[in-house]
């Protein structure tokens, strides 16, 4: 019996890769399919534009009501029925979107829900009340 020597190049030994191949693409889907894509959950914060304009507000409209329910803006007594005039005179002035009203702990709600009424008609939105003790 005659032995057969391999000499030729054809019929060296190779490794197979396909095995491997199939094993990383398994691999890979078990990955994919058990990671989990979940939404987190919290708030949504609206975070306000980071415009550096000349456009913005340079003040606001101060507002005061003492004990007795006299009105002061900037400084000035000003009538309760005078507030609208008032304000729309200071916003022709000045550029601005707020007012500040001061009103003592002792004043009268209504007073107080008068002059914020009469300063939104005159065309300011924002409007904050601060209590004077």
């Amino acid at each position: 019996m005659k032995r057969k020597k391999h000499t030729s190049v054809d019929d060296e030994a190779q490794i197979d890769m396909t095995p491997m191949l199939d094993i990383v693409f398994i691999m890979l889907i078990f990955f994919i399919v058990t990671t989990s894509f979940v939404k987190e959950k919290g708030l949504d914060v609206n975070r306000p534009e980071n415009n550096s304009q000349s456009d913005k507000p340079s003040k606001s409209l101060s507002i005061r009501i003492d004990a007795s329910g006299t009105i002061m803006m900037n400084g000035r007594e000003v009538d309760i029925r005078r507030v609208v005039a008032n304000t729309q005179t200071f916003l022709a002035e000045n550029n601005t979107d707020s007012a500040g009203i001061q009103a003592d702990k002792n004043t009268e709600h209504g007073v107080v829900v008068e002059v914020m009424n009469q300063v939104k008609i005159a065309g300011i939105d924002k409007v904050s009340v601060l209590v004077k003790s």
